[in-house]
């Protein structure tokens, strides 16, 4: 049959037929709860449910990656070195990584433990798609990773969201731009 194509599943052609339109992504916003789900920190032995530790005012800080140079550089860096941290209660960073690398990561980005920043780990993306903040990093991380955000949280509430539009970039959830 040269000159015809043909569809070779029901479902190629119920997909084919389908409206032309995108409905966008709900992420986190302003007045959603903290998910309560476990994430993990140093080990995975000792479990972490973020929305107990956040029952007053508290920043939940994600990222794509430890140990990619935008998260080392500057990100984490910039919160870590702000004298307006103290006022932002409990503080976490979260990443897609297993928690012996977020453990490393912490003690080589602050390794006094001054800041009072902790380090969870959400390998399994858990807490990532609770707040519907994963995107496709399988190019360059391997596998699906967290948008890079800030949220400013109180009672357990956002009370402010900082996503950046593109992912990974460092303007949005920029510490400067966070902390007020």
């Amino acid at each position: 049959m040269f000159g015809t194509r043909r569809i070779p599943s029901a479902l190629s052609r119920a997909a084919l037929s389908r409206p032309f339109h995108h409905t966008p992504r709900a992420l986190v916003k302003v007045g959603d709860s903290i998910p309560d789900v476990e994430l993990m920190e140093n080990s995975p032995g000792n479990k972490v449910k973020i929305a107990n530790e956040l029952k007053g005012k508290g920043l939940v800080i994600g990222v794509p990656a430890a140990y990619s140079p935008s998260c080392s550089e500057s990100h984490i860096p910039g919160y870590i070195n702000s004298p307006k941290l103290k006022d932002a209660g409990s503080v976490f960073v979260v990443s897609v990584n297993d928690p012996f690398v977020m453990k490393a990561w912490g003690k080589v980005l602050d390794p006094d433990s001054k800041s009072g920043i902790r380090f969870l780990a959400d390998p399994a993306l858990s807490f990532t798609n609770a707040l519907d903040l994963s995107f496709d990093g399988k190019a360059i991380f391997g596998g699906d990773r967290s948008k890079r955000y800030a949220l400013v949280i109180e009672d357990g509430k956002v009370k402010e969201a900082y996503i950046e539009p593109d992912n990974t970039g460092v303007k949005e959830s920029a510490a400067d731009n966070v902390l007020h």
